[in-house]
């Protein structure tokens, strides 16, 4: 019996179902839900020079965290689970490294996350925070993919 769920949002489709069977677990095991949000502030790119400069759009950022945690905390008091969240900032860290931090500290006893299926190429230059969840997790992971992906 799972007591403390958490689950990472990031406010795509994919994270949505992610958000959705995270929700009727925790209904069906009187679980506590917690809704992580990680914003990454660091964002290098080229300028016209070709020097590597650095953009901060923190604020945006937050504020679309805020947005994304908002939505996923009023899904789950609409379905009537106990949920709050909590917001992390990585300068440039993966998120997988922080979802396995988080809970290990608060602590959960089940993760549930999205998963984008990536496939071939593109899954091996940018790997899968998903995966390396479910690899370093002390804890059961489950992954939910997009049926819309499926499809593809």
């Amino acid at each position: 019996m799972y007591k403390q769920i958490i689950c990472p949002v990031d406010g795509s489709a994919t994270s949505n179902n992610g958000m959705h069977e995270a929700i009727k677990l925790a209904k069906d095991h009187n679980a506590k839900l917690r809704f992580l949000h990680i914003i990454d502030t660091y964002f290098p790119i080229l300028d016209v020079t070709g020097d590597l400069n650095v953009i901060y759009i923190d604020e945006i950022l937050r504020k679309n965290g805020k947005k994304v945690l908002k939505k996923a905390e009023d899904a789950a008091h609409k379905a009537g689970v106990n949920a709050d969240s909590k917001v992390l900032e990585a300068i440039g860290g993966r998120v997988s490294k922080f979802v396995v931090s988080e809970a290990e500290e608060w602590p959960a006893d089940l993760i549930v996350m999205g998963t984008h299926g990536l496939r071939g190429i593109e899954r091996l230059v940018m790997g899968s925070d998903a995966e390396t969840v479910a690899r370093t997790s002390p804890v059961p992971v489950l992954l939910v993919r997009n049926a819309h992906t499926e499809k593809k």
